[in-house]
């Protein structure tokens, strides 16, 4: 039976698609791999179709909440890893979330960002009981100051986040561009850029062994 992670969140444009190629390309140089994309944009298709045969892991393409609810069922992977809707009231996401193990929910820093998080959280989260962590990203390298202040926001309404974040580099944009994962991406800030999705993956294997 693999491991199950669902990358989530009600809003778009917070870095859920780019969470979910990047950490299925990590997880994917020790251990088998598939990525679905329950995403009716279809980014990570998009993204996943430009790779030239360079991705580590498999790609399935999927937006049916029945077929969705099949996820425990999937044999021959030892993760697999969702990039779902951005809708809290989808049937998809909504059978990705009772399916799975753990739930990464990226999001910016920012105020209404948050509070849109904050609603994910309690709406499609809380109530299934699943474990789960926040993901702050695309975070200004000039305001480090905001990454401990949502963290703390976070804290004090007693929502995981994760110690990690990432930072907003135009790597992550080529690298989708010329159809690789971050650690594959080259040019300007790559290598910061995929370090900081690797620390994201060792504290979420540090929080699957706890």
């Amino acid at each position: 039976m693999p491991k199950i992670i669902a990358i989530l969140n009600g809003k778009g444009g917070v870095g859920k698609t780019t969470t979910a190629v990047n950490l299925a390309a990590t997880f994917a140089e020790q251990k088998k791999v598939l990525l679905i994309d329950a995403d009716i944009q279809g980014s990570a298709s998009w993204w996943f179709g430009r790779s030239q045969n360079t991705m580590k892991f498999d790609l399935s393409q999927s937006t049916d909440p029945k077929l969705l609810s099949h996820l425990q069922r999937i044999t021959g992977y030892d993760l697999v890893v969702v990039d779902t809707p951005p809708a809290l009231r989808s049937e998809a996401l909504a059978a990705v979330v009772a399916g799975a193990d753990y739930l990464v929910l990226p999001t910016p820093c920012a105020p209404m960002d948050l509070a849109i998080l904050i609603e994910t959280v309690q709406q499609a989260v809380i109530p299934m009981g699943k474990p789960h962590r926040v993901l702050l990203t695309k975070v200004d390298t000039r305001s480090l100051g905001e990454v401990l202040e949502a963290q703390n926001t976070l804290m004090e309404m007693g929502i995981p986040a994760c110690k990690a974040f990432i930072r907003a580099y135009k790597a992550h944009e080529r690298a989708a561009l010329e159809g690789v994962p971050i650690t594959q991406g080259r040019g300007k800030n790559a290598r910061e850029a995929e370090s900081d999705y690797r620390r994201v993956a060792e504290e979420l294997k540090r929080d699957w062994r706890e």
